[in-house]
């Protein structure tokens, strides 16, 4: 398929007096066309098409359906069927009445091509441009942050399931690509056992038995595995993807003791970040944050939070669910500078805030990175009226540190911790630490007191943080990073947010841009109709918490 650009054009005028007809009050379709225009052309999206071939039907209007269908929560079919059937859709889409649209394959198609150019962005772009030019969006204020879990398409799996749905898939994809040989090669029990879904199957309820069968399948992925790398298998057989995914799930838990096949210690396992957790979503991960652990992916949605214009998501970014929300606050950031979108103070929760992002965040992008900094963590913290580091005097000129004792040390060695990042050590000698009459409160190490510091900078900007959370118009101010909590319930409601329509991380992150650019049209939808923002809800007997009781010295 070809694409000439060009733009959407108006309205047809039979099309126009039908939809005032039939919407006399208007609906959020024909109120955006209204107040936007087009908010796509077909250049936006001309690299995705080749020069020659069929014509394809419009990608400006493509892109428009897409958003409108995940406003509406439909499914390719219904959209298709949106923009053949419904006046509204026409309008928005400067359609004739009489034009029969197109087959519901093409949805699917085209995502595919904003996935392989990885495109998804323009979207949601498109729309924050028309919001900006008509004075709906504002960057150089407030905006805040915050992530949440998003599950894979493919169903969780636990451990017997994951390591016999994985044998099962492979031995489909050779039985495809060599049914001859796997009908030589497949042990009799193989079509028992593996003929059907794991899920299907009832597995042993006592744990003896259970590890059993796990054993028993590892066994026959190992046979599986071996046939396909012998002289006597075609050619390509070991190139296949479930082949492949395979022998990784095999590597990650199974290993040979003296000839046998043994489940691997949990401890001699690979990470999380590189553990497969099923056959048809290899890209899926394990996330845990607080209580809640998942299989799939993490996103992470900015947007903004001025009192007099709607609160416009900026930003989507999707993960894998390992990576920590601390590594996503630079890539958030860098994402809005190039967009011109960056705010002057980022509102986060504690997991995007450290001391050298309190710093660089300042100094690269002129941003006020506010949130609850890390308490101090140590031994000496968690005693109640211990010496915490904070009690130390620092001459950062001298290189020198004071205890609060009185005496000091001149032992300063700069050092690199654990994550790579500069670190100073700091110790003092045990000579003056042992008849030091506050000793006990401030450490039990024979060999003296030791510190770790970081360079000065990060060091007062991280105390400084400290010290401000504490105070009430830090809290207040801070209050407004909780909105954020609505967005993302508002589009796991209505967008279905926290399950993946598609496999793989890329058509994941087009679902979570489409997801942002539907979420923006109705709000910009429900600040033209001057829609009040919901309160947020509670039930009854939510409502009947008692306080928590405050804390000695609590404010």
């Amino acid at each position: 398929m070809s694409m000439r650009p060009g733009d959407l054009g108006e309205v047809p005028v039979e099309t126009v007096r039908v939809a005032r007809a039939a919407f006399p009050k208007g609906s959020l379709a024909i109120r955006i066309r209204d107040e936007l225009g087009g908010l796509f052309s077909d250049g936006q999206f001309a690299d995705l098409f080749p020069a020659r071939g069929k014509p394809a039907w419009s990608p400006g209007r493509l892109a428009l359906v897409l958003v409108l269908q995940f406003v509406e929560g439909l499914t390719d079919r219904q959209a298709a069927e949106a923009v053949r059937a419904r006046i509204d859709f026409k309008y928005a889409l400067a359609l004739e009445l009489g034009d029969p649209g197109f087959d519901f394959s093409v949805l699917s198609e085209f995502r595919d091509r904003l996935v392989e150019a990885d495109a998804g962005r323009r979207v949601m772009d498109g729309i924050l441009a028309r919001a900006q030019e008509n004075g709906l969006l504002k960057t150089a204020g407030r905006a805040r942050t915050d992530s949440t879990h998003v599950q894979s398409a493919a169903r969780e799996l636990g451990w017997l399931e994951l390591v016999a749905e994985t044998l099962r898939s492979a031995l489909n994809a050779l039985a495809q690509a060599a049914p001859d040989w796997l009908g030589e090669a497949a042990e009799p029990d193989w079509f028992k056992h593996y003929a059907t879904r794991a899920e299907d199957s009832r597995f042993p309820k006592s744990r003896t038995k259970r590890d059993e069968v796990g054993l028993r399948i590892g066994a026959d992925g190992m046979r599986l595995l071996e046939a396909v790398r012998s002289p006597a298998a075609p050619e390509g057989l070991w190139t296949l993807e479930q082949v492949e995914i395979l022998r990784q799930v095999w590597v990650q838990h199974f290993h040979l003791v003296e000839g046998e096949v043994r489940r691997r210690d949990p401890k001699d396992r690979p990470p999380g970040a590189s553990r497969l957790v099923t056959p048809y979503d290899t890209e899926a991960r394990v996330g845990v944050k607080r209580d809640t652990m998942w299989d799939g992916y993490k996103v992470h949605l900015t947007e903004t939070c001025e009192p007099d214009t709607p609160n416009l998501i900026t930003n989507v970014a999707t993960t894998v669910a390992t990576v920590s929300d601390m590594s996503m606050t630079e890539t958030v950031h860098a994402r809005l500078a190039e967009a011109g979108r960056l705010p002057g103070e980022h509102l986060v929760d504690a997991g995007y805030v450290d001391a050298h992002l309190l710093v660089s965040t300042r100094r690269q992008y002129g941003i006020t990175l506010t949130g609850p900094a890390a308490a101090v963590i140590s031994h000496q913290a968690a005693s109640g009226g211990a010496f915490t580091g904070d009690d130390f005097t620092i001459d950062w000129a001298g290189e020198r540190v004071t205890c609060p004792g009185g005496k000091a040390t001149t032992r300063w060695n700069p050092d690199r911790s654990q994550a790579g990042t500069p670190v100073i050590r700091v110790r003092f000698n045990s000579g003056d630490c042992r008849p030091c009459p506050v000793r006990e409160q401030c450490t039990t190490s024979s060999v003296g007191r030791r510190l770790t510091l970081r360079p000065r900078e990060e060091h007062e900007a991280l105390r400084q943080a400290r010290a401000d959370q504490d105070i009430d118009t830090w809290k207040e101010r801070y209050k407004t990073r909780a909105g954020v909590e609505g967005t993302i319930s508002q589009a796991a409601q209505r967008c279905g947010l926290r399950r993946s329509r598609y496999r793989g991380l890329a058509k994941t992150s087009l679902q979570h841009q489409l997801t942002g650019a539907a979420i923006n049209l109705a709000r910009l939808d429900a600040h033209l109709t001057d829609t009040r923002r919901a309160r947020t809800r509670t039930s009854h007997f939510a409502a009947l918490r008692p306080a928590e009781p405050k804390l000695d010295g609590a404010k």
